[in-house]
């Protein structure tokens, strides 16, 4: 099972629940009509992986998110995830109105870099990603669709989040291919201050 870092502890998350289309932008992007509703998909923590691919079985897309990590009374901590894609296959099955498990829950389709204690205000936090030293994402809870209170309070209608889980927020616009020797560095902000980075060299 993935294992993740809060704090400098060690452990193992119960689910990973993702919000998908909750940029404006991104959704532009990518051609798609605004939904009616919050969508949400559930990545396994066997997806939890430690290297970035540029291919497996096809090309392998990025997408940086601000990550919640649930403790016993609501989001301790935050963290920036990638959601690794991969896209054709997705394409073909949002095409054919079938899942996209095979598209989103291969194994290593979820890093995360270390988890840090939340700030008390959830709406302050946004990301930065840079690829090769340029910046290629941007966002945060005020470009949100669904901002994170409001993400929990839509999930606590049908899902029940367990101290340990990860809600991963949507990803802004700029998502792309992963290209072998990239270099991605990741980062969270609560307003202009730095909460975390992390750093992935693609192969």
């Amino acid at each position: 099972m993935g294992a993740i870092e809060f704090n400098d502890q060690r452990l193992t998350p119960g689910k990973i629940v993702c919000i998908g289309k909750n940029y404006v932008a991104h959704i532009e992007e990518m051609g798609s009509p605004i939904p009616d509703d919050m969508v949400v998909f559930i990545k396994p923590t066997s997806a939890i992986g430690d290297n970035l691919v540029a291919y497996r079985d096809e090309t392998i897309h990025f997408e940086g998110e601000i990550c919640l990590l649930m403790g016993e009374h609501g989001v301790a901590g935050v963290g920036f995830g990638l959601d690794l894609t991969k896209r054709a296959t997705q394409a073909k099955l949002k095409a054919a109105g079938l899942p996209w498990e095979r598209a989103k829950a291969f194994d290593g389709a979820a890093l995360f870099s270390p988890f840090v204690t939340a700030p008390a205000d959830l709406q302050t936090l946004r990301l930065e990603l840079y690829i090769d030293e340029r910046i290629q994402q941007q966002g945060g809870s005020n470009l949100m669709m669904y901002p994170p209170a409001t993400i929990l309070t839509e999930l606590a209608k049908f899902i029940r989040l367990e101290p340990g889980d990860i809600v991963m927020t949507g990803t802004p616009a700029g998502v792309g291919a992963v290209q072998a020797g990239q270099r991605f560095v990741g980062k969270v902000f609560s307003g202009e201050r730095e909460l975390i980075s992390a750093e992935w060299l693609a192969r």
